[in-house]
C-alpha cells in the first residue's frame, strides 16, 4: 500500500529533573538524537526544531512546567503506520534518557553502571520510549500530535511581530478518569477561558485537540496563552486564577485543579527556536 498523506504537527515536552542530567540529555540529543532522528524521518517531515524551555516561574511546579525544551515537527505522514514499521537502522535511545527526564524512577535498576550512559543491553526502541511513564509512578512521555494550524482562536487575533516578543505558555491537558471531555470542556469554556480573556496581561489565546488516535497520547487538548513575561503570567494565572470555579470534580484546591505533570503540563518558551535541526552542524564543541 502506498503511504497516505497526513499533514500533522507533534509536540514534546522534555523535562530535566535534576541539573546534573542537564549536560547529559543535551550531549544526547544533539550528539545522537538529532542525527538519528533526521537519518530517519527526513523525507517526510518539513520541520524539525527544539525550542528552549524558559525558567521556571515561581509556582510553576503546580501547574507541571518542564524544564528542558519544546521539541517540534511538521510530518507529512503518520509515522506510525505500518510501511514504516521497519527501520534500516535503530535509534541509539539509552534507558538512562528516561531516567533524566523523570520517566523512570531515578533509582530504577536498568540505569547504567558505568559513563556517561550505556552498557550493554540498555538500548531501547525510540517509540517504546516515546510510550513511556503513568503506569510506573513517573509522568508519562508527552508525545502529542495536533493539526498544523489551531482550531479555535479565542483571544488576540490580528497581533504581529510587531506587537513585541511574546512569553508563550503552551500547555496539554486531560480530565480526571470518569470526567467525560464534555463535560471537562463545559468548565474550561464556560469558565476557564472567559476568565482569561478578561484579563488584559494575557495577549493570545489558542487551542486545538490532541489527535489520540495517532499514538494513543494520554493528554486531550493543547492550549497557548501569551504574555510579556513571568510577571505577567503569574499575576493571571497564580493570583486572578483564584477566582477561576473550582469544578466539582477536581480533587486539588488551586487553579488548574488537575494533578500537575499528569493531568496538566507546561512549557515556557519564547517565539523562536534555539535550534532549526536541519541546519544543525552537529556537536562542535566549544574551545
Amino acid at each position: 500500500m502506498a503511504l497516505e498523506f497526513n499533514l500533522m504537527r507533534s509536540l514534546i515536552y522534555v523535562d530535566v529533573v535534576k541539573e546534573d542530567y542537564r549536560v547529559k540529555l543535551e550531549y544526547w540529543l544533539y550528539h545522537h538524537h538529532v542525527p538519528d532522528s533526521i537519518s530517519q524521518f527526513e523525507p517526510y517531515v518539513t520541520k524539525y526544531a527544539f525550542y528552549q524551555a524558559l525558567p521556571m516561574p515561581p509556582d510553576g511546579e503546580r501547574f507541571g512546567t518542564h524544564r528542558m525544551q519544546l521539541t517540534e515537527h511538521y510530518w507529512l505522514v503518520n509515522p506510525f503506520t505500518p510501511e514504516l514499521k521497519n527501520k534500516a537502522l535503530t535509534e541509539y535511545f539509552p534507558i538512562d534518557v528516561l531516567k533524566w527526564q523523570g520517566n523512570i524512577p531515578d533509582e530504577d535498576p536498568r540505569k547504567s553502571v558505568k559513563p556517561p550512559y550505556e552498557t550493554k543491553g540498555q538500548n531501547i526502541e525510540g517509540d517504546d520510549a516515546r510510550s513511556s511513564g503513568g503506569d510506573n509512578g513517573c509522568p508519562p512521555f508527552i508525545f502529542a500530535f495536533v493539526p498544523v494550524g489551531w482550531e479555535e482562536d479565542l483571544k488576540g487575533k490580528g497581533r504581529t511581530k510587531e506587537d513585541g516578543p511574546n512569553y508563550r505558555w503552551q500547555f496539554v491537558m486531560r480530565y480526571p478518569e470518569g470526567v467525560s471531555e464534555e463535560e471537562g470542556d463545559k468548565w474550561f469554556y464556560e469558565e476557564v477561558i472567559p476568565k482569561f480573556q478578561e484579563m488584559p496581561e494575557v495577549h493570545r489565546i489558542l487551542t486545538s485537540k490532541i489527535i489520540r488516535e495517532v499514538n494513543n497520547c494520554p493528554y486531550y487538548r493543547v492550549v497557548e496563552m501569551w504574555f510579556d513575561g513571568p510577571s505577567a503570567w503569574h499575576k493571571c494565572a497564580v493570583e486572578n486564577a483564584k477566582s477561576i470555579k473550582k469544578p466539582t470534580w477536581a480533587k486539588y484546591d488551586q487553579f488548574p485543579y488537575l494533578k500537575p505533570y499528569f493531568e496538566f503540563s507546561s512549557i515556557f518558551v519564547s517565539d523562536i527556536a534555539r535550534s532549526d535541526n536541519y541546519k544543525y552542524g552537529g556537536y562542535i564543541m566549544m574551545r
